[in-house]
């Protein structure tokens, strides 16, 4: 049955599955986001909050494949939403060469049109039909205080302001554009259109401190209901009202903390087998996690040591019971009274035995599946030590109107975190590091034989038909890729090594292209905003593997987790320029 789909003032999934011939996405999943709610959608890379968000954004008229879902996707369910329902998605919709200001504009689209109807109805007051007319009337009043339409100028000046694109002007192209504030003008479109309810992928990627803060007191303020996907988890913490979370191994831990006797807390409610909705913060709620997966461990052993007594007890109860010893005289004279009596004990102690292993194997927890963990940097790698001296030198650097230093050195086991404003010259550094783009001024001296790589922040790979496995073997050559099986990395689930790349969420796609690169660990490790798209759990695991990485690190991240814990050096950047009193520990 396909999705059915209706109109209300709240955003509602009822029953929603979703599956491919070769997994299940999620399955019978329900919650319900109020007006003024504004719900944290988490859950693993390819767990489907891009497709859960898709499904709420999208159009559903039967037949046809819902929001650009590929054809053999099985999707059923019901759906409510608002009619001006509006998705941030990850991917920048807009085409390269649009001016900002066409962008801005084409976003008032509808908020334009709700005022023309309302200019329209106001002139039909004066008709034949009054109580038409009134109604009518009514009705465009309703749309254009809910739309804005008064303040869409000022509100466009506000959310540039904020969202810290206001000095970029509005006739410039996309493609002149960085990523992030790409990333921000798709934001501030969204947020200009003023739908009635908001579903956000990833909003906060491309975000600084002042743009995140300002993005928070927006979506507090915003009337309608807001589901987002994050993976932030101090926008989490601040920002969320609620939680849903897609892990589908939470369902076993659940299932674990019903049979040791506690239901699900106050906080929570248990959507059938598709997610969990949590009333909670995200720092609870990590906490939580913990406590029922530590649980669920614990009532899995504690299960398979009764299953191992029963069974053991059903194969040798009748012997233990009536002949454990050798039968005396004594025994013969009983037994020939009450021989009936031991043979009823005995069957009533098996059929017993029988019946409870029967039950608990019928209705043991699973066992907890292995969460996909970052293997760390694989072995055969050093850093370049055998000479003294530093691995790359900068001096006098300039990229015109994008980045200035006066000096840079790296060592051969540097850790270097660059922090700045979107467009402060954060990934235009990392480029010319890389050797990818080539200043117009000044000197990059690298160590002879020395091997650089960077991990970029929007991944693109040529060819979506191919697989992970047959691009890592392509890449790294069959050799390396024997020595370090790309599943040895735990970067890439076992059931996704054969899936074609263009189904593979954006996550997904970053994990392989880290695992790309580290897979031959390159002297110099480069990466662009490593946080974005990955789950808190990789990204931590990701964090402490570089700690001890052998090599040089610098990392570009607005990531305020990272920044909070990082031991390293430090380089701030500000209008392309260093920051003095920034620079070192």
């Amino acid at each position: 049955m396909p999705v059915q789909l209706s109109f209300s003032n709240h955003l509602r999934a009822d029953g929603l599955s979703v599956s491919f011939p070769d997994r299940r996405i999620f399955a019978d999943l329900g919650f319900t986001v109020a007006p003024g709610q504004r719900v944290g959608l988490i859950g693993e890379n390819g767990a489907g909050k891009s497709t859960l968000l898709r499904l709420l954004a999208g159009d559903h008229d039967g037949d046809a494949s819902p929001s650009g879902l590929p054809d053999e996707a099985s999707v059923s369910g019901r759906l409510t939403r608002p009619r001006r329902t509006a998705l941030l998605e990850q991917e920048v919709p807009f085409s390269p060469d649009a001016r900002v200001g066409l962008v801005l504009e084409s976003a008032l689209a509808e908020v334009r049109a709700i005022e023309r109807e309302l200019d329209a109805a106001a002139v039909a007051l004066g008709g034949a039909d009054a109580e038409a007319a009134s109604s009518r009337y009514a009705a465009a009043l309703d749309a254009a205080e809910r739309a804005e339409v008064w303040t869409a100028e000022t509100r466009r000046d506000e959310l540039l302001e904020g969202l810290g694109v206001a000095g970029l002007g509005l006739d410039r192209r996309i493609d002149e554009l960085s990523g992030g504030q790409r990333s921000r003008f798709a934001l501030a479109a969204l947020l200009l259109s003023a739908p009635e309810a908001l579903l956000l992928d990833e909003p906060t990627n491309h975000l600084d401190d002042a743009a995140a803060d300002f993005l928070e007191s927006r979506l507090r303020a915003w009337r309608g209901p807001v589901l987002f996907a994050s993976h932030d988890r101090a926008f989490l913490d601040r920002a969320a009202t609620g939680l849903i979370d897609l892990d589908p191994g939470r369902q076993g831990a659940l299932a674990a903390s019903a049979a040791a006797g506690r239901g699900a807390s106050s906080s929570e409610v248990l959507s059938a087998s598709g997610g969990t909705v949590f009333g909670g913060g995200f720092s609870e709620f990590l906490a939580v996690k913990a406590d029922e997966r530590a649980r669920w461990q614990r009532q899995y052993e504690d299960e398979q040591e009764e299953l191992k007594r029963l069974r053991a007890a059903v194969a040798d109860t009748a012997r233990n019971v009536a002949y454990g010893r050798a039968a005396t005289d004594n025994d013969k004279f009983i037994r020939h009274f009450k021989g009936e009596n031991v043979a009823r004990t005995v069957a009533r102690r098996v059929r017993n035995a029988e019946q409870r292993l029967e039950t608990l194997e019928r209705e043991q927890v699973r066992k907890p599946p292995s969460p996909l963990e970052f293997a760390g940097i694989p072995a055969g790698s050093h850093a370049l030590e055998e000479a003294a001296g530093l691995l790359v030198q900068v001096a006098d650097l300039e990229v015109e109107g994008r980045l200035r230093l006066d000096e840079l050195q790296l060592a051969p086991l540097t850790r270097l975190l660059v922090t700045g404003a979107n467009g402060a010259g954060k990934s235009t550094l990392l480029g010319v590091l890389a050797g990818g783009l080539a200043p117009d001024r000044g000197t990059v001296h690298r160590r002879k034989g020395l091997r650089v790589q960077l991990l970029e922040q929007d991944v693109r790979f040529a060819d979506p038909s191919a697989t992970p496995r047959a691009l890592y073997e392509r890449v790294l050559g069959e050799r390396r890729a024997g020595q370090v099986p790309l599943s040895s990395l735990g970067l890439i689930a076992p059931r996704d090594l054969e899936r074609p790349l263009g189904t593979l969420s954006v996550g997904q796609q970053r994990r392989l292209a880290l695992a790309l690169v580290i897979a031959r660990p390159p002297h110099v490790f480069l990466l662009d905003e490593p946080t974005n798209h990955l789950s808190l759990a990789l990204a931590t695991d990701l964090e402490e593997a570089l700690g001890g990485y052998p090599g040089a690190v610098v990392i570009a991240s607005h990531d305020r987790w990272l920044r909070r814990r990082w031991a390293g050096e430090r380089l701030e950047l500000h209008a392309g320029a260093a920051v003095p009193a920034a620079v070192g520990n």
